[in-house]
């Protein structure tokens, strides 16, 4: 780092996404993006048409796509608010609504932003340890007194709690913000969006990337109040006012349109995760229960690092940290049938040469 950073940010520990490496061609299993290709009707609402207005800012309020979601959702356009993906909306959360006062908690195993976010605002920050077998216990978080943030079904172990177990912590939490993020709801989850409408507290967090195959346009939205929406949007306004470009909210709504396509990518990704957890046990490994686009996994006498070098030798990529509280365990993109089957293959080759 240089000599001109603020002090404030010499300890700040930044967010390391999942690789992205160029000398060779790999079986990508490590950022959990989707398998499919976005809907064909996808790729012609971003026309020519639509490029050759690039040169004009695009609608900063978004609000065909905003009103597009919430016919979707049954919901209003004032109950939706657009970020530059989930991530940019999370940060809005830690903006918006924390500060020395009002703390946040989230559990300890799970998405790796969120304590990012917390030491990038020096928050007060609660780690809320999971119980046994990585499981999220709800009384850990009810009436705890701070805003909460929940990645449901969690990253990156893949479990989920119900819907019921939600709305006692929003109930027992009336004078925070309860975020949930559902970015993995899509693939085996029930959402917790119906309960918008009874808490003015609760925000739900959800994304493009993952269900509906635009990782790379990079689109999140959020559900909530319209007050929570109102303070979103302060937060937007005071950074960068046009945070969705346009072939992203055209390509959004031909995505919204075409729904069933991508429904029937899920179920597909849903099988081939119950395939390759079934393969796996065979070989002596262990696998969380998820409801996710991805699992996470762990073998007997074989070092999650160990694991997750041997496969990237064989072009390969999974997701492994060096944290000691799962660092046996890696965790296992789930794409297409063709791609789990060479996984499972190296995998096979792995444990012959150990033994």
């Amino acid at each position: 780092m240089s000599r001109f950073l603020s002090a404030r940010f010499t300890n700040l520990e930044a967010y390391v996404p999942g690789e992205q490496p160029q000398d060779m061609q790999y079986v990508k299993l490590n950022t959990n993006e989707s398998p499919f290709p976005p809907a064909p009707a996808v790729l012609e609402a971003v026309n020519a048409a639509e490029i050759s207005r690039l040169n004009l800012y695009p609608d900063p309020e978004g609000r065909a796509l905003r009103q597009k979601l919430a016919e979707h959702y049954e919901v209003n356009a004032e109950n939706i608010f657009l970020a530059n993906g989930s991530d940019e909306l999370l940060n809005f959360f830690f903006m918006a609504f924390c500060d020395g006062e009002r703390g946040v908690a989230f559990p300890s195993v799970s998405y790796g932003f969120y304590p990012v976010y917390a030491s990038l605002y020096q928050l007060p920050a609660e780690e809320i340890p999971l119980r046994e077998d990585f499981r999220l216990e709800p009384s850990d978080y009810c009436g705890i007194g701070k805003n909460i943030v929940i990645a449901n079904p969690n990253a990156p172990t893949g479990r989920i709690i119900g819907v019921e177990d939600i709305e006692r912590i929003v109930r027992s939490n009336p004078d925070h913000v309860v975020m949930i993020d559902e970015a993995y709801i899509d693939f085996g989850g029930e959402s917790c969006l119906p309960l918008v409408g009874k808490y003015e507290n609760l925000l739900v967090c959800q994304t493009f990337s993952k269900f509906r195959s635009l990782a790379g346009g990079r689109l999140g939205f959020a559900v909530g109040s319209p007050g929570l929406i109102e303070d979103l949007d302060k937060m937007k306004y005071s950074t960068n006012s046009y945070n969705i470009n346009r072939l992203t909210m055209a390509a959004a709504i031909a995505t919204i349109d075409h729904h069933e396509y991508y429904a029937a990518n899920s179920r597909r990704i849903q099988e081939n995760r119950s395939y390759t957890v079934k393969e796996l046990d065979k070989l002596g490994f262990e696998t969380l229960p998820s409801k996710a686009n991805f699992i996470f996994t762990r073998c007997s006498g074989l070092d999650g690092g160990a694991l997750y070098r041997a496969l990237k030798s064989k072009g390969v990529l999974v997701r492994h940290w060096d944290r000691e509280a799962i660092a046996n365990w890696c965790r296992v993109t789930i794409g297409s049938r063709e791609q789990m089957d060479v996984f499972l293959e190296k995998v096979r080759e792995i444990l012959e040469e150990v033994s």
